[in-house]
């Protein structure tokens, strides 16, 4: 992996973890489905954003990694181990999803297009769910029970339609914007702005956590 996809990492990884952290945790407090919400729009947009202009496999999961330990930056929020998790868990579904997949053009309609999108949300969503409850108390020395995943298995299995759902526009933005490639910036503008971009992201994200907390 080169310089320039390094810094495309460090980049969308801090911004999604700003997100996570301020929004996702603002919704929270609406009583909104921040979950979903985030993966649908946040993590998926980013993910396949990525992939596509860079064209790079492993950069999502980099940027999933930033983008869980940025969340471990704040301190007064839900269960901190768990939404590190999932994000990782997500970055890691997606890269095995889109495995083969580097541009959308492949699927050349709208409409298998939009079933990519509903298809890799959901999935990230339901997937990093399950994963979430099957480490965490391993993470947390606390025994795991596998009865308990399977009794709220069909309630985790239907709260991922509605990012599934976000998942569509999601992707069919993305196929729109992709014009608009970040990668293509000269050498000269495209490091500075990068790493001031991502500087920016993580001052914002810990000056959020000491306000609020």
């Amino acid at each position: 992996m080169n310089r320039r996809e390094l810094a495309g990492i460090l980049l969308f990884g801090s911004l999604w973890g700003m997100l996570e952290c301020i929004l996702g945790d603002f919704l929270r407090d609406q009583n909104l489905p921040a979950g979903a919400i985030m993966t649908g729009l946040v993590a998926v947009a980013m993910m396949s954003y990525t992939r596509i202009i860079f064209r790079k496999r492993g950069m999502q999961l980099g940027m999933a990694m930033i983008a869980g330990l940025l969340r471990l930056t704040n301190p007064f929020t839900g269960c901190l181990i768990c939404s590190a998790i999932s994000i990782v868990s997500e970055g890691i579904i997606f890269e095995a999803i889109w495995y083969k997949l580097f541009d959308l053009k492949e699927f050349r309609r709208p409409a298998t297009i939009a079933s990519m999108g509903m298809i890799t949300s959901y999935l990230c969503y339901v997937g990093g769910f399950i994963v979430t409850q099957v480490l965490t108390p391993i993470v947390s020395s606390v025994a795991f029970n596998p009865n308990d995943l399977v009794a709220f298995l069909p309630q985790i299995l239907a709260r991922g339609l509605p990012a599934g759902i976000l998942g569509i526009f999601s992707i069919l933005a993305i196929d729109r914007v992709r014009s608009y490639d970040i990668s293509k910036l000269k050498s000269r503008f495209y490091y500075p702005v990068t790493i001031s971009l991502a500087v920016v992201c993580w001052i914002l994200t810990i000056a959020n956590s000491l306000l609020v907390g």
